[in-house]
């Protein structure tokens, strides 16, 4: 027996008025997730507790059975990880965005109009020749996906107990970091961090790209901001707890250093961008072969549903959501479905209204050759709601995956 987790970012919303008050989910064709809702067992999902909203990776970190309240470390080291940058042991790391800021430093973009992958490379060369006050830090800066990049500081007295410099929001000031705890580490990371941001920002309002970006319309991608600084989490793989191979099929950072850091091989499929634009039908190939191997648990995730929330482009949305339920059909239509589970799942509400994580429930549905079939008959927030799962937590999906499979040992005597 073998076990597919379909991850779709941010695909769970909330009802909107053009909509007739439903979400993008119960408005979008979808005859294979409804065939999984049918076929199986239904429930709604607290990704990481009721009412708060998860990130991405506290989010799927707990889809994988891990409890973020113990194991999170902060954003910056997965980030890095994910993207096959090398961090060691008391590296502290940070996701990073490209942004436009005017002259007082007020956010206008937080994302630079999502940068092309090209315009932000150019930039972050010149970044990387940026010299630090104190010899004794080394930084490693790289963009990843349109504005998305990582810092990486290497010293021997850094902390990641410091703030964003991120207010999260347009029309707010950056923030200056600050330490967060009284440590001379700390303070000193804080110093060593808003050094390299005024640099960078020296260097990007200045750049060529940016005066080539502003004749062509687009906003510049004039300041880095950074948050989420952390450490490399030590947590046990999946294959100490369940004794499985397992394989994460992903293309952001984030997500594929949160698969690392559990052990799992990461695949790299071509054509797949972490944008709506992205091949859902190559990503269906690598899923099906993937499961085809010596893999016990294969992680499929796509991020387009998150990128539409964030635009709050619900139209879209469900363009999304219909092409990744294209891709579903293409994995049922591959795979023994006498021998494997298939989950499908949010690993977080994204609403197009407020453009926000937000911390209402999740769908989740799993069939199989043994589920216990209950009377949903769609997949959506609200039929999932009256499933025979109930309302369970994000770490509760790995423990049921894996009993499905035969890989969960018997507690007691």
């Amino acid at each position: 027996m073998k076990a597919m987790l379909i991850v779709a970012d941010g695909m769970a919303d909330r009802p909107i008025k053009e909509l007739g008050w439903k979400t993008p989910l119960e408005v979008a064709r979808k005859s294979s997730m409804d065939f999984i809702a049918e076929s199986g067992v239904c429930g709604i999902m607290d990704i990481v507790s009721p009412g708060i909203p998860p990130g991405s990776d506290t989010g799927n970190m707990a889809l994988l059975g891990y409890d973020p309240y113990r194991y999170y470390t902060g954003r910056g080291a997965l980030e890095a990880l994910g993207w096959g940058l090398e961090v060691r042991e008391g590296d502290v790391c940070f996701r990073c965005n490209f942004a436009t800021v005017d002259d007082d430093l007020t956010v206008l973009d937080r994302r630079a109009g999502r940068i092309s992958n090209d315009d932000a490379s150019k930039l972050a060369e010149s970044l990387q020749k940026v010299k630090l006050s104190d010899s004794s830090v080394k930084f490693l800066f790289q963009n990843t996906i349109q504005h998305r990049a990582a810092l990486v500081l290497r010293g021997p007295k850094l902390s990641a107990s410091v703030s964003n410099s991120d207010p999260k929001k347009v029309g707010e000031k950056v923030l200056e970091v600050k330490p967060l705890n009284n440590t001379a580490e700390a303070s000193f990371t804080a110093k060593i961090v808003n050094e390299l941001l005024q640099k960078f920002h020296r260097i990007l309002k200045n750049h060529k790209v940016n005066h080539e970006r502003v004749k062509r319309g687009l906003p510049p991608a004039n300041i880095i901001l950074c948050r989420g600084a952390g450490n490399i989490p030590n947590l046990p793989t999946l294959s100490e707890i369940y004794n499985i191979n397992a394989t994460c099929i992903a293309v952001t950072s984030i997500i594929r250093g949160v698969c690392k850091v559990a052990g799992m091989r990461l695949t790299t499929v071509e054509g797949a961008t972490g944008t709506p634009q992205t091949d859902y039908l190559a990503k269906a190939k690598a899923a099906v072969e993937a499961l085809k191997g010596d893999n016990h648990f294969v992680f499929l995730h796509v991020k387009a549903p998150d990128v539409t929330s964030h635009d709050g482009d619900f139209q879209q949305k469900i363009k999304v959501i219909e092409n990744i339920d294209s891709m579903i059909a293409y994995i049922i239509d591959h795979v023994d479905m006498s021998e494997t589970y298939i989950a499908i799942t949010a690993d977080h509400t994204t609403s197009c209204v407020t453009r926000n994580h937000e911390g209402d429930p999740v769908p989740i549905a799993i069939t199989g050759p043994f589920v216990r079939k209950d009377d949903v008959k769609r997949y959506d927030e609200r039929s999932c709601s009256k499933g025979g799962l109930g309302r369970i937590r994000g770490v509760d999906l790995m423990p049921m995956l894996m009993n499905f499979i035969g890989k969960v040992e018997k507690f007691g005597a």
